[in-house]
């Protein structure tokens, strides 16, 4: 089976929560496109169109293998705690309102029983004569898009739900000085004249659009919407929120990176409404046949590896724009050709290299903003290189803008070699920096976040924080992380977490006293533990035998090697110059024969080509064949 079938960025199933007993059923929600007679069978220009022919045998397939199609109403009952799920549930979805949802996969819904949802984009199904719509691999006029009256006909055969797809998100708009395009469903609005669209601004915007979606179904079916499916699956709570309003109490977007949802009694608020998360779908990509669909199906992503490639932007930056920008097309391309899973990516500036940040690459309110350029490379490594790219940010390390204030918060270290840090036990400090994630997760949009090397605690740096026990002080540098992320989560929903840690925890545990990190409290805490496996940094007499007992230590703390990833290191800092390329590879091929799962490596030099391009390729690349494609 060909692991390119779909979207890597996408989950498979979502277990859930359901009933007022807490059952738990599993819901599987699929999602497509374009269904027509001509897909090729692989290889289509549209490559999220399905053929007929294999959109009929997924749905005999499901059938078949006792899956149970349920409605848009069983799902919402199971979310309001009134009834389960049947086991093996599954929830067909249409998006943007093509016609072939109504000639080509209407017909076989009513054939096999499947209730399905159909997301118009309003806009799209009242195009003027002689406009076009932008769409693949050729433009669409009104000929491709559902009538109104075919919608009431699906809408009216109790078969399908109608969602709102938005009236005119389904677009991009320019996100930063430099005019990218991104979803306009989450992007302040970048002009010359009033930089970033503010707050208000954009939820009125917003709010209007939901109106004037929901307004034409209403008008046109007889029933307001009750889901919306966010295009692009660009979201976020607030967005959620004016949804909710407007009356769509169900949410769909399509990365399912969490393996539970909010439904049932578990989903519900405070207040007793119904929890507004966002459910994840299944992208269908390039047309799979019924062997294809079923693989996937059954295929286990926590067997899935990570290749991670740590990326300092401080290295795209340049006083001269023009520079900037050939430096982001040389690192862009060559991420594309090595071809990791994912990135983890500066989002502040360190020129001094203490580790603390001077200024940050995004619109912030306390630190100075080197460049407004975090936002946009991460957009061109998602869109063009095709990797996850994780925000890579301080915990304490922080040079606020207010000197006075720094010197508070401050901590007093007796090493001036340590990073310089903010107390994390002063209310102002997590104040400060919960903000600062907030304001990076408004501006840009990444998968995940990379909690700093900066994280720790000496022995005798504030020893009254966690009342000097080692690991209450683990625990609360914990918690102050997931309070960190709760800030981001506001705008940027289904984040991802991983955090940097120390070898020496690892090997020597009694060390957690010096550093306030330990490996099974950070494994039950984060998605991903990224260890500093680099021996020359740790002046290791023996690298080999350094390194095979760091995977031991791993290796005998449960759940260890499914979720640490060995952050490699390509420059020799002690002695100043690069990590032999065969040196790299074989510590790869070492840790992979000893079953590591998740690898990494920092820095990449993208202008010097180092670690070099070919080796680089060999180590890092996620693809099944890693070499080039021609």
């Amino acid at each position: 089976m060909s692991r390119s079938l779909f979207k890597p960025l996408l989950a498979l199933m979502l277990a859930l929560a359901l009933g007022p007993q807490g059952a738990r059923a599993e819901l599987l929600v699929l999602s497509y496109h374009d269904i027509r007679d001509d897909v090729a069978a692989k290889g289509d220009p549209d490559a999220y169109a399905v053929s007929t022919a294999n959109f009929a045998q997924h749905l005999d397939w499901l059938q078949a293998n006792d899956y149970r199609p349920v409605s848009v109403q069983a799902v919402l009952d199971a979310r309001a705690g009134r009834r389960a799920l049947p086991e093996r549930a599954v929830l067909l979805t249409f998006d943007d309102g093509l016609r072939s949802a109504y000639t080509r996969a209407f017909p076989l819904l009513r054939a096999y029983g499947f209730p399905a949802l159909v997301a118009p984009v309003t806009r799209w199904l009242e195009l003027p004569a002689g406009e076009v719509v932008p769409y693949g691999p050729r433009d669409f006029t009104a000929e491709d898009f559902l009538t109104w009256a075919q919608l009431r006909e699906m809408h009216d055969s109790g078969l399908v739900e109608i969602a709102s797809h938005s009236h005119d998100l389904h677009r991009g708009v320019p996100g930063n000085p430099a005019g990218s395009q991104t979803p306009a469903a989450v992007t302040r609005i970048w002009s010359a004249q009033g930089g970033y669209e503010g707050d208000a601004a954009w939820r009125a915007r917003i709010d209007a659009d939901l109106a004037a979606s929901s307004s034409l179904i209403e008008r046109h079916t007889g029933r307001a919407p009750r889901v919306i499916v966010w295009p692009y699956a660009a979201y976020n709570r607030a967005a959620n929120d004016i949804a909710h309003a407007r009356g769509m109490i169900l949410s769909f977007d399509l990365e399912g990176r969490s393996q539970e949802a909010d439904l049932g009694q578990q989903g519900q608020t405070e207040a007793g409404k119904e929890s507004l998360a966002s459910l994840a779908r299944l992208l269908m990509h390039r047309n799979p046949d019924v062997r294809d669909f079923a693989g996937e199906l059954h295929r286990d992503l926590s067997r899935d590896g990570v290749r991670a490639i740590q990326l300092d932007l401080d290295y795209v930056y340049d006083p001269d724009p023009a520079q900037t920008e050939r430096n982001l097309d040389l690192l862009v391309q060559r991420i594309h050709d090595i071809g990791p899973s994912h990135v983890f990516l500066q989002a502040f500036a360190d020129p001094d290299g203490d580790g603390a940040a001077d200024a940050l690459y995004f619109p912030n309110r306390h630190l100075p903003m080197r460049a407004d350029l975090f936002g946009r490379v991460a957009w061109q490594l998602r869109t063009r290189a095709r990797v996850r790219v994780f925000a890579w940010l301080p915990v304490l390390g922080y040079k606020l803008a207010d000197p006075a204030l720094q010197g508070e918060l401050r901590i007093a270290a007796t090493d001036p070699r340590e990073i310089p840090r903010l107390d994390p036990g002063d209310v102002r400090t997590r104040a400060i920096v919960g903000e600062i994630y907030a304001d990076l997760a408004r501006h840009a949009h990444f998968d995940g976040l990379l909690f700093h090397d900066d994280a720790y605690l000496r022995d005798d740096e504030i020893p009254h924080y966690g009342d000097g026990i080692p690991a209450q002080r683990t625990a609360a540098l914990v918690e102050f992380t997931h309070a960190l992320k709760a800030a981001a989560e506001q705008w940027r929903p289904r984040l991802v977490t991983a955090r940097n840690l120390f070898a020496r925890p690892v090997l020597e545990p009694e060390s957690e006293a010096w550093f306030a990190q330990r490996l099974d409290a950070f494994l039950a805490a984060y998605d991903f533990t990224a260890l500093m496996a680099m021996p020359q940094l740790e002046q290791a007499a023996d690298p080999e035998r350094w390194m095979q007992a760091l995977v031991a230590g791993v290796a005998a703390t449960p759940g260890g090697l499914e979720r640490t990833l060995f952050e490699l290191q390509t420059v020799d800092w002690n002695r100043r110059q690069p990590i032999a390329p065969d040196v790299l590879k074989a510590q790869v091929r070492a840790l992979v024969a000893a079953g590591v799962r998740h690898l990494g490596y920092y820095p990449d030099d993208f202008i010097g080509d180092q670690p070099p391009l070919p080796a680089a390729r060999e180590a890092m690349s996620a693809r099944e064949f890693p070499y080039l494609e021609r």
